[in-house]
């Protein structure tokens, strides 16, 4: 077995040491020390990048749902901080569901990672327009609402509308959307222009583009302009 086959036989062990066999010449008990301290690394970083999602699962259940990730997923990336994101990747493509797993357990954990991914992002709010640290987001679970004490089992009949952004100072922030707010944040984080946006959508939720009208959007825009959300001129 030459270095690079030794090599991918060493990660296959670690990644699966109840389905791999044990290399020649290195002891089970010296095996299972890197094998524990890889298990160890990533399922810390797992749990406090999805806090709450860790505290809805058994000990048992949460091993079993790590170890399925680390078996079945090949990252795209080997940086720490972008393992959450790699984690939500499985779960889209590769996750098992076993009886029990909450039915939002998707939704969740992207939610959750969104306050990292923003925390962490290196993008700068802009001169004018759309923060790119402003994040408008639909769940078909009410995701801000779960916890421990409140776990749905059916998705209600109209989504969840979120924005997520991080401020001037940095600190993220999270704030639930009316439909119409939620549809003229996406269409502004697309580089839209505000006023055919607006007039568009009046049309489309049959509102008439009167001076009222207006004017309660230019509310709605100074006010995510005072919460580093929005950075425009006056409609």
């Amino acid at each position: 077995m030459n270095g690079m086959q030794l090599q991918r036989a060493f990660a296959a062990r670690i990644r699966q040491p109840a389905q791999q066999p044990l290399l020649a010449g290195i002891s089970a008990a010296r095996m299972a020390v890197y094998e524990e301290l890889f298990f160890n690394n990533i399922e810390g970083f797992i749990s406090g990048g999805f806090p709450l999602l860790r505290r809805l699962f058994d000990d048992a259940r949460w091993q079993r749902l790590v170890r399925g990730f680390i078996a079945g997923h090949s990252a795209a990336t080997p940086y720490f901080l972008q393992i959450g994101e790699e984690f939500i990747a499985w779960l889209q493509q590769g996750y098992v569901a076993e009886a029990g797993d909450p039915p939002f357990l998707l939704e969740l954990a992207h939610y959750e990672w969104v306050e990292l991914a923003l925390d962490v992002s290196e993008d700068e709010p802009p001169d004018s327009g759309w923060s790119p640290l402003a994040w408008p987001l639909a769940y078909h679970w009410p995701v801000q609402l779960i916890g421990v004490d409140y776990q749905p089992t059916e998705a209600p009949d109209t989504p969840t509308c979120l924005l997520v952004w991080r401020d001037v100072q940095d600190k993220v922030r999270f704030m639930q959307l009316a439909p119409f707010a939620y549809q003229l944040a996406v269409r502004l984080h697309a580089g839209e222009a505000p006023f055919e946006v607006l007039d568009n959508l009046a049309t489309l939720h049959g509102l008439h583009a009167d001076a009222g009208y207006f004017n309660h959007a230019q509310a709605l825009l100074d006010d995510w302009q005072r919460q580093g959300i929005w950075f425009g001129e006056a409609l």
